[in-house]
Parts: C-alpha cells; sequence; structure tokens
C-alpha cells in the first residue's frame, strides 16, 4: 500500500476513535426584552452569564425577541430560562401560556433585579416571582446579610457583607418562599420619594433573593445586579450561577 494512503488511514482511524464531544450540563435560555426602563448592565449581564456557561459547562441561548422563543417546541429545548433585567410587559397572551406550560412540565425561572418590574398583569408571573417591585431609593452600600447557606452558591457570602446595589422595596410576598439574602435597612435610607409613588423600606426583614418549588417547576430569583460591575463580582456570579443550577436541575447543596 502506498505511504500516503497508509498516512490517510492512519489519520481517519485517528479520528473516528476520538470521544464524542460530550454535551454540555444543559441549557439555558436568556432572555432580555424590555418593555419599560431598559439597564445599561444588559450587555454585562448576558457577558457573566455566557463565561458562567464556559465555566460550568452550560449552554446559553441569549435573546430579546418573545415571538423567536416563547413557544412550546423551543422552551422545550431548555431546562431553565433566565429573565435578566426585564421590564414591561414582554409576552403576550399566547407566550405567556406556552411559559406557563414549560413551568408546569418541570422547568426552571431565574429571575434577576427587575425581573420583578415586569409583568404586573400576569398573576400567574407574579407568584411565581414571589414579590414585586414597588419602588427603591438611590443606590447605596449597605449590610446584605445572609438568611440561609445552603443553597447552591450561597457558600462563598460572609455571613454580613458591604454591598452596594439598588434595594428595591417589594411589595407583600404573593407565595411562600424561602429566603436567601435580605439586606439590613438600618444600615442605608431605603426611604424614596417619587411623587405619586412613596417608600420608607420593608422595616425588621427586607428581603433580596429567595427561591421556590412552582407550578410543577422551580423559579429562583435575585434582586442584586442594578450595577453593570456587579456582574464582574465573583461572589456575585456564583450567587448567580446557584441559582441556575437549581433552576435548571432541582439539585441542592449543603455548606454545612
Amino acid at each position: 500500500m502506498p505511504m500516503k494512503t497508509l498516512v490517510q488511514l492512519a489519520a481517519l482511524c485517528g479520528i473516528l476513535a476520538m470521544p464524542a464531544a460530550q454535551a454540555a450540563q444543559f441549557k439555558v435560555l436568556l432572555f432580555t426584552k424590555t418593555a419599560g426602563w431598559h439597564h445599561e448592565a444588559v450587555h454585562e449581564g448576558v457577558t457573566a452569564i455566557q463565561a458562567l456557561g464556559k465555566l460550568h459547562d452550560f449552554e446559553v441561548f441569549w435573546t430579546a425577541d418573545a415571538g423567536r422563543v416563547m413557544n412550546d417546541a423551543e422552551l422545550a429545548k431548555y431546562q431553565a430560562v433566565v429573565f435578566l433585567l426585564t421590564t414591561g410587559d414582554v409576552l403576550d397572551d399566547r407566550q405567556q401560556a406556552a411559559f406557563e406550560r414549560y413551568i408546569r412540565r418541570g422547568g426552571g425561572y431565574v429571575g434577576v433585579h427587575s425581573a420583578a418590574d415586569t409583568e404586573y398583569g400576569w398573576p400567574w408571573y407574579t407568584k411565581m416571582v414571589g414579590h414585586m417591585f414597588h419602588i427603591h431609593p438611590e443606590v447605596q452600600t449597605a449590610v446584605l446579610k445572609v438568611e440561609q447557606r445552603n443553597f447552591p452558591g450561597m457558600e462563598r457570602f460572609a455571613p454580613r457583607s458591604l454591598a452596594t446595589d439598588e434595594w428595591y422595596e417589594y411589595g407583600p410576598p404573593r407565595a411562600k418562599l424561602n429566603y436567601l439574602l435580605s439586606v439590613d435597612e438600618s444600615t442605608y435610607k431605603p426611604e424614596a420619594d417619587w411623587g405619586d409613588k412613596k417608600g420608607k423600606g420593608m422595616g425588621a426583614f427586607h428581603p433580596v433573593a429567595w427561591y421556590q418549588d412552582y407550578d410543577g417547576g422551580r423559579a429562583f430569583y435575585t434582586g442584586l445586579g442594578h450595577l453593570a460591575a456587579t456582574y464582574r463580582d465573583p461572589v456575585f456570579r456564583h450567587h448567580l450561577y446557584g441559582g441556575i443550577y437549581w433552576a435548571a436541575t432541582g439539585k441542592g447543596f449543603r455548606a454545612d
């Protein structure tokens, strides 16, 4: 057999012997549509979640086009859907119905910051988020407190730590929630006055992040993430990954 043919055959055998590329752990739909305020941090947030996908071996598909992905066939491709800095009325009735079916089939939801300022007129969604946004004061540094460590992504937070964000004041809970983080209102000025809307804080317990099993699926929310630079904070990124991991897989974690 000619030497060239032997070389080609050897190369082919090497290719055939290579293991097939491993599939990613899971797939995540990253949804960033806004129909109200548009946060400057959106692109930093997208970059952070894409980097988490590379670090933790999960696929990320990013879009703001609800018509493209909010249907049964497309949603079935993903184990979790992240509403990153969404605002306002972002889904029509048909898209809402498809997303409800997705969660009922065991899908996962992750809401980041203004995901709580989204779809006020959709009661199913507001119950899934858990608390809806009411008002916020100016961005300030405050003390962030851990309420529960035994959840994915919580183990890197100090029990009390300084954090700077736009501290949302929320309305009352719309479901029974498991709280992960809170903010100490005695460490910043929670008052806000927008003329027709006013806020004075939430009192002794001011939640920031939480999760729940919801309507056959899973829902995680964090109020952190207003500032673009926050998405470069490794502790916050790990917190965000923990929520994505749990929403996508249902797997827990014990820090203690």
